[in-house]
């Protein structure tokens, strides 16, 4: 399979035209996405920006980084021009007036935007059926959820729908999908990405982050959209990141952390893959250490009572009285679920008893995370404790909670972690998680790119 670079480089040699590439794509959209359901609009004027592209190599003009590269949008982050409906009928006829700071970077880089993909509504949901525009299929276990809430992100990517997406991770929405499709992603550091232009779900929790088909794909798109923006005061002082450069380099001697706390936690079956993997890694030459997480499932009852208040907050402004639709009156369950919560819990005479105790909780996760890092250069393990379920499947709702044992205590830390393919099980695609100190993206990718490349030979 072609990898991204390849292509990249194929596009401004000249090999693959622009405009070419993105009708091909647009084919397959055609044929495909009525039963995988990843994109909720297509950029009506992404042959002219093809062109436009296009017209630009031929003259010989220097072009981007990402230049003739489709890139599908989580429609929770706004596009100049496009429905951003974060795949809500809150939102279902907002057409954005500008773009995000992202977009504003993936398009001064040549990037194609090809449409807005489709999610769990407001984000808020780990497999995908949430959305007020029907559930995404899972393309590599159809019949499967893709997981959420970034579903058609990593479905569309998966299925070769886009070259790239944009997906967004405030409990594992970017990891969790790209584990159930067999695709790469990675959760930035907090603060690394500029938010502005994303519809929050959780402000101290959000990270836009991209997806890719491997791991050299979500390196240059991380490029492109890291770094400080003047108009963002929650940011860290980091002008620009260079993760390719080093991608490559040998891992061996670099130190591992494992828990015996994720086996406790997953599915045997998961298990089986992830040790593999862990053995892959000792056979690059990486030294294999235990480290202690020993309340890493606290974090799981923490996140969602920070996240409940974050969002309570955050839904607000969509009282139906300026626009769009009064968001308690048409949205689906689990928002409504989260509303509540966040409501109760955000009383005064509640506030202390539940969201005080969450955030003692937060600080504890972060604690140890950081002290088990502190000792050896990642940790990996499982990223998602079981495998996905079947579409329409009825799950209490801490089962469906469950599936974020693993992911949340990264965001509750606000440290980076990447996920990549590491095998099957019943064929249905297992992800590898890596997880990093705050800004060691480039450790956890060169960890994910070193073990990508042994496992393709």
């Amino acid at each position: 399979m072609e990898g991204t670079l390849e292509k990249l480089k194929a596009i401004k040699r000249g090999e693959i035209p622009v405009v070419e590439h993105v009708q091909q794509q647009l084919e397959r959209v055609k044929k495909r996405d009525r039963w995988l359901n990843a994109f909720i609009q297509l950029n009506p004027s992404v042959l002219r920006e093809a062109e436009g592209i296009q017209n630009k190599l031929k003259r010989g003009e220097k072009v981007g980084r990402l230049c003739g590269l489709t890139v599908g949008i989580k429609s929770n982050i706004n596009v100049r021009g496009l429905r951003v409906t974060c795949a809500s009928k809150t939102l279902e006829n907002y057409v954005s007036p500008f773009d995000a700071e992202v977009i504003k970077r993936l398009r001064a880089e040549d990037a194609i935007i090809i449409g807005m993909q489709n999610m769990d509504e407001f984000a808020c949901g780990s497999s995908g059926e949430t959305s007020a525009f029907g559930p995404t299929q899972n393309p590599k276990a159809p019949g499967r959820i893709p997981g959420g809430s970034s579903s058609g992100g990593a479905a569309s990517v998966a299925d070769g729908l886009c070259d790239l997406s944009l997906g967004t991770d405030t409990g594992g929405s970017i990891r969790n999908p790209c584990s159930h499709c067999g695709v790469v992603g990675l959760k930035p550091t907090y603060g690394l990405v500029p938010r502005q232009g994303l519809i929050d779900l959780g402000m101290s929790l959000d990270q836009i982050g991209p997806i890719a088909p491997d791991v050299e794909g979500a390196a240059l798109l991380m490029e492109v959209i890291a770094g400080r923006s003047p108009n963002e005061c929650v940011m860290l002082g980091v002008e620009r990141l260079e993760l390719l450069k080093q991608l490559n380099d040998d891992v061996k001697g670099m130190s591992i952390g494992i828990s015996r706390k994720f086996e406790e936690l997953t599915h045997p079956e998961i298990m089986q893959v992830i040790d593999k993997g862990i053995e892959t890694l000792r056979d690059l030459g990486c030294k294999i250490v235990e480290v202690e997480l020993p309340n890493l499932e606290k974090a799981l009852s923490a996140y969602y009572l920070i996240v409940s208040v974050e969002f309570f907050s955050a839904t607000r402004k969509f009282d139906g009285r300026r626009y769009g639709k009064r968001i308690e009156e048409v949205c689906g369950e689990e928002v409504l679920r989260r509303i509540l919560r966040g409501a109760y819990i955000s009383k005064k005479e509640y506030k202390g008893k539940y969201y005080q105790r969450a955030l003692q909780v937060r600080t504890l996760i972060r604690k140890e995370l950081i002290a088990a890092l502190s000792k050896v250069d990642v940790i990996v393990g499982p990223t998602v404790p079981k495998l996905p379920h079947n579409l329409g499947e009825k799950l209490t709702v801490s089962e469906m909670y469950s599936y974020d044992y693993l992911t949340v205590p990264v965001n509750l830390a606000g440290i980076c972690a990447g996920v990549v393919p590491a095998g099957e099980t019943q064929g249905i695609p297992v992800g590898l998680q890596v997880i990093g100190k705050p800004l060691s993206e480039q450790q956890v990718l060169k960890i994910m790119r070193a073990f990508e490349r042994c496992r393709s030979g």
